[in-house]
């Protein structure tokens, strides 16, 4: 009984962190800004580390993008995976030199190529989890992309509570129609492989359950005149009235590309760029 209880609180907390990233309701400095201007502050952040090679560098804005990560309040979720993935990826890079016939620079090589990945992921997170569904698509709105890409990143921002509670549904059906093994197996092979299963077969009625879903929605979206109001220059400009950029925004922009031209300073990179560009 006490574990089924933890596996209950261990998908509700998993359910909850997802929405909480999906909607942004953790807060943060970022949830605090412009919509507009935090997409062009992710841009700064996810372009400046494929600009250089210089270790020093890379390491200047993955603690950047950390920092933004912690005024961002990303959920404890979202901060396990990315420490598991980053791990994981750190030891195949050592297996790969080691085990291929590598040597330390070979090392420094791979290792320059997970900086910049997880560089670009703590801005990626520190970015989106501080953007609610309706901020992105206003923001998108906003910056003249296609009426049908907001509503796509809206819809698939409200899609996913709706999803992950019609897996945890499926799935807790197909737990109590579905018997156990008889002997989990060695380190519980079997029962692992059950899950699986269990897994795999609980998304083909997501898939239709998504379906009849996306058409009701479509259906109420059109008789409410969503496809008009998008198009029609009095609608969009109700809609996207409350943009403003403040001092806020344009002080966290500035002090970004202040530090991320620091970094390059740092390593002897501003130069070198600086010749190619007039080469160029």
């Amino acid at each position: 009984m006490a574990r089924r209880q933890r596996d209950v609180v261990s998908v509700e907390w998993v359910k909850l962190e997802l929405i909480r990233a999906a909607y942004a309701t953790r807060g943060g400095l970022f949830s605090r800004m412009d919509p507009r201007m935090v997409l062009l502050w992710y841009v700064i952040m996810a372009a400046a580390p494929w600009l250089t090679h210089n270790i020093t560098v890379l390491a200047g804005l993955f603690a950047l993008g950390a920092v933004s990560v912690a005024l961002a309040r990303v959920g404890p979720l979202l901060l396990l995976l990315f420490i598991v993935g980053l791990g994981l990826e750190t030891i195949y890079i050592l297996a790969v030199a080691l085990l291929f016939g590598g040597n330390a620079e070979t090392a420094v090589a791979l290792l320059e190529l997970t900086l910049k990945l997880g560089a670009v992921s703590t801005a990626s997170m520190a970015a989106f989890v501080s953007l609610d569904p309706e901020k992105l698509s206003d923001a998108l709105l906003s910056l003249r992309a296609p009426a049908l890409l907001a509503f796509a990143v809206s819809y698939g921002y409200r899609m996913l509570p709706i999803l992950v509670e019609e897996f945890n549904t499926v799935f807790d059906n197909y737990r109590i129609r579905s018997a156990p093994p008889a002997r989990h197996g060695f380190l519980g092979i079997r029962t692992l492989v059950h899950w699986v299963k269990m897994a795999v077969l609980s998304f083909y009625p997501i898939f239709l359950n998504t379906a009849q879903s996306v058409r009701t929605t479509v259906e109420s979206l059109e008789t409410r005149g969503f496809t008009y109001a998008t198009v029609d220059q009095r609608g969009r400009d109700i809609r996207l009235g409350y943009l403003k950029v403040t001092a806020l925004d344009i002080c966290v922009v500035a002090t970004t590309a202040v530090l991320v031209l620091l970094a390059y300073l740092a390593g002897d990179q501003w130069p070198l760029m600086r010749r190619d560009f007039m080469s160029g």
